[in-house]
This record gives C-alpha cells, sequence and structure tokens, in this order.
C-alpha cells in the first residue's frame, strides 16, 4: 500500500490506510506501506521523526517505509506541490525493499502516492487498486487554496494519468463516479467501498465529561473536531460564536488555518480551542457536546466527504452539515438521518439550528440516536473492511465476482 497518511496520525485517512493494512497483516498477508512522515492535521512534522531521512518499522504487523518530504504550515499551490514533489522523487528514488507483491494498493487524494502505487505495480506486473478518499484536482479548485485553478489542472491530469492504470478503482462515496469516469476510467471498473467507523462507543456519562472540561449545561456546546484546513470554512463558526454569546463553539484539532481562525477569534469568550483528543478520550468528547458540527466551503461540492462524520455518528448527537445541499457530504447526513443541513457559510442559519436543538433535548436525543443505528447498518469495521476484502480478490482474480473473488483469496 501507498499512502502518505498512516499512524501514528490519527485522523484523516491515516486511521483508515492503517486499519486496512493492519486487517490485512492479521489474514496472514506481507503487508508492506510506503508512507509519508507524520504530519497531520497539525502540518508539523512529529518531532520523534525529525532528522530522519529515511526509515523502515514494524508496525501492528506491518513494514512500514517512510519517507521524507517538505511540510508546509501555511497552504498554497505551490507548497503544496512542492509537498507533492518531494513526495513523489523520494518514493521513487527510493522504493521499498520487498518482496515482488501481488497487488499495489494506494489511498488518495496523495498525487504522488497514486503515481508511485502505479509506477510500482507496472514494474512487478501487479494489479494496480487505488482508493479515493478525496480528489485533489476537484479539491483545488474548490476548496480556495492560493493558485487553486492552475493547481487544478495539474492535479487533475495527475489524477486522470493515474486511475487510468488502475485494475480497479475503489470511490468512498458514489458523488466521486462521475468526476472519476470523467477521468476516462470505465464505470464497470469503480467499486463502492465507504469508509467504517473506527472509535469507540462512548463509554462515560456525558454529565461527567462535561464537567470535567468545564461545559455548563444551561450552554449549549457546538463541537467540530478535525483539520482546520480552507476547504472545512471553519470561520462560519467563529461568526456563529460572535452571534449569540450565551452559545459556546469549540473547536478541536488542529491544521495550517489554526492560526488565522485564533485571530478571527480574538476577544469571543465562547470560542474555544481545544488539542485533539486522546484516542481513548475522543468519543466522550464527542458524545458530551450537545451538536456536532460539519462545515464546508460553499463552493466545495463532489471532492470531499469527511472521514470525521462516521466519528460523529458513532458519538450519538446530533450533526448539523454547513455544506453545499447537493454535495456528497449532504449525502451522506441525509442518508443517515442524523443530522440536519444548513447553507454553507452561514451563521445566523447555523445559529438557528443550534438554538433550535437546545430548545427540544429530547428531539435532539432522538436525531442523534440514528447515527449509532446508521454505523451498526452500514459503517461497521466488519462491512468497511469487507468490502475492501472484496476489492482486492476481484483485482487478483479479473473476471471473477467479487464474492467469487474473496472465496479464492
Amino acid at each position: 500500500m501507498v499512502s502518505t497518511n498512516y499512524a501514528p496520525e490519527h485522523t484523516g485517512i491515516g486511521p483508515y490506510a492503517t486499519g486496512l493494512a493492519e486487517h490485512w497483516a492479521a489474514r496472514g498477508a506481507d503487508m508492506h506501506v510506503l508512507a509519508g512522515m507524520p504530519h497531520y492535521p497539525s502540518w508539523r512534522l512529529d518531532p520523534s521523526y525529525a532528522g530522519f531521512w529515511r526509515t523502515t518499522e514494524e508496525r501492528g504487523g506491518v513494514t512500514v517505509h517512510r519517507r521524507r518530504h517538505t511540510v508546509p504550515a501555511r497552504q498554497t499551490a505551490v507548497r503544496r506541490a512542492l509537498f507533492e514533489a518531494s513526495l513523489l522523487a523520494h518514493q521513487l528514488a527510493a522504493p521499498p525493499r520487498m518482496p515482488r507483491p501481488h497487488a499495489v494498493v494506494a489511498q488518495m487524494p496523495s498525487l504522488a502516492g497514486a503515481v508511485a502505487a502505479a509506477r510500482l505495480a507496472r514494474r512487478h506486473g501487479a494489479p494496480f487498486v487505488p482508493v479515493v478518499q478525496d480528489l485533489m484536482g476537484a479539491a483545488a479548485a474548490q476548496s480556495g487554496i492560493s493558485g487553486g485553478d492552475r493547481a487544478a489542472a495539474v492535479a487533475a491530469r495527475a489524477e486522470r494519468h493515474a486511475l487510468r492504470r488502475a485494475a480497479l478503482v475503489g470511490v468512498i462515496h458514489d458523488s466521486f463516479r462521475p468526476r472519476v469516469e470523467a477521468m476516462g476510467v470505465d464505470p464497470a471498473r469503480i467499486r463502492l467501498v465507504p469508509n467504517w467507523s473506527h472509535v469507540d462507543r462512548p463509554s462515560r456519562p456525558r454529565a461527567e465529561t462535561r464537567a470535567r472540561l468545564g461545559w455548563r449545561d444551561d450552554r449549549p456546546v457546538v463541537l467540530h473536531s478535525g483539520n482546520m484546513g480552507l476547504k472545512q470554512g471553519l470561520e462560519v463558526l467563529v461568526d456563529t460564536a460572535r452571534l449569540d454569546p450565551g452559545v459556546d463553539v469549540v473547536l478541536m484539532g488542529d491544521g495550517n488555518q489554526r492560526a488565522t481562525l485564533h485571530e478571527r477569534a480574538r476577544g469571543l469568550p465562547n470560542l474555544h480551542f481545544l488539542p485533539p483528543a486522546d484516542e481513548a478520550d475522543f468519543p466522550d468528547v464527542l458524545a458530551a457536546a450537545d451538536v456536532l458540527a460539519v462545515t464546508q466551503r460553499a463552493s466545495v461540492l463532489d471532492m470531499s466527504v469527511p472521514s470525521k462524520l462516521t466519528s460523529y455518528f458513532a458519538a450519538g448527537r446530533p450533526v448539523l452539515a454547513s455544506v453545499a445541499a447537493r454535495g456528497g457530504t449532504a449525502d451522506e447526513v441525509r442518508r443517515s438521518g442524523a443530522g440536519e443541513l444548513v447553507p454553507p457559510e452561514d451563521p445566523a442559519a447555523l445559529l438557528t439550528a443550534v438554538r433550535r436543538l437546545a430548545a427540544d433535548p429530547a428531539a435532539a436525543d432522538r436525531l442523534g440516536a440514528r447515527g449509532p443505528a446508521y454505523v451498526d447498518e452500514r459503517l461497521s469495521p466488519a462491512a468497511g473492511l469487507g468490502r475492501l476484502d472484496d476489492l482486492l480478490a476481484e483485482a487478483l482474480h479479473p473476471g471473477t465476482t467479487a464474492h467469487e473473488g474473496a472465496a479464492r483469496a
């Protein structure tokens, strides 16, 4: 597997790449991962990897080969291009030493990872199987990154180059299908492989966690957890806090926009920043909030479905999605029945929805309770990993059905 993001990164794509690799290793595969150095979501190099250009480590039964790359603290098209270029150059110059692979899987949106994986697969005569978690070309166009239009064209060409060489292409949401097909991929080679919920269910009483965090029972708490980047458009939450001093807004996590958001929130006593929660504490912190917020810029439509949603649903709290109504994120919230949609970049509409849920706790509890049910029905680890087992088995045994291929694998 080639995946820029991997453990110990515990948010975003990293947990899914790690979970899949360790799952296949546990099934008996000699599993190797070509990864970057840990840096997400803070976009700062993990200090324990400072000074290393290349490392090889054993983690969870998987051999992880890491290659050094730039880590841009601030996102622009040029800096992101340097990030991808440094990854690709090092991965191609120093491929992992390993036996001939039977298959090469890539976790996208990493353009470098996709190109490197396609090259490795061609070198060894192995099937290449990318899993599309995000689309970088669409992201550059829709996220508001400086120089995004030029970057989008370059990224789309790289994605097209890689995806056309795939034996099969996995997509985590149906909203990605039209763009993948438009890149010249035969629809018959696209498979839906949704992510799964990789966090435990809450284990402590909500009141206990709220007391520990200093969250008052008479004040609604709106929590956003995860990456603080451009595409999230988190300014809407800062402005929501400004509209009503009686609502507490909590931004938990890290990212390249954290300092900018902190400056925008200057003087707001009801806007709070928290570092990422420990893995063991994370489910309880989510469950302690009154509302879990997922936000995206209005321009974000079909390039990303936030991985945080699987964790939000498992927490059992209502989700408020400040996102475009015709995007993949909105589709997933509607399908779950565990949240409500509000127009993106509209703090007044978001505040109205928060107040409505706060005024009717029983209705909020009923809405939130649909999340764990949705996880059990569609987003369990067994279901998610099983779909990827089928994807790999079909790629290894062309011409079979997914079920037949899984049986043979």
